[in-house]
């Protein structure tokens, strides 16, 4: 048998799922087959930090928010869960920078993962 989705997990789990197999591209509505949301939130989180971390471009909001990241203020907050929750906040520091390689990681993340 040279089945080439016994050595694939994204081509085994297409496999099986029938409906994800008429998809051009991963679409969350039918299955997360192929899409890295975790992976793309750190990436993004360190797009955050290339920002956040430079002296005199944070503030207290962000300031707490990378103390969220880092577990600092309270329990530890996932990547994922801080893209979903401050969406907005993060749209408006991409755009005030006019990084538009962050803004189309941000984009991909809401459309695949929020």
């Amino acid at each position: 048998m040279s089945d080439d989705s016994s050595n694939d997990p994204y081509a085994a789990a297409l496999a099986a799922n029938p409906f994800a197999q008429a998809l051009d591209k991963p679409d969350r509505y039918v299955s997360f087959c192929g899409i890295d949301c975790d992976g793309n939130a750190r990436l993004l989180m360190q797009y955050v930090r290339r920002h956040i971390d430079v002296p005199g471009q944070s503030n207290a909001f962000w300031d707490q928010f990378r103390d969220k990241l880092e577990g600092r203020s309270s329990q530890r907050c996932d990547e994922l869960f801080l893209v979903h929750s401050y969406i907005n906040m993060i749209r408006e520091l991409f755009e005030t920078y006019e990084d538009d390689e962050a803004l189309a990681l941000l984009d991909k993340i809401e459309e695949e993962c929020c």
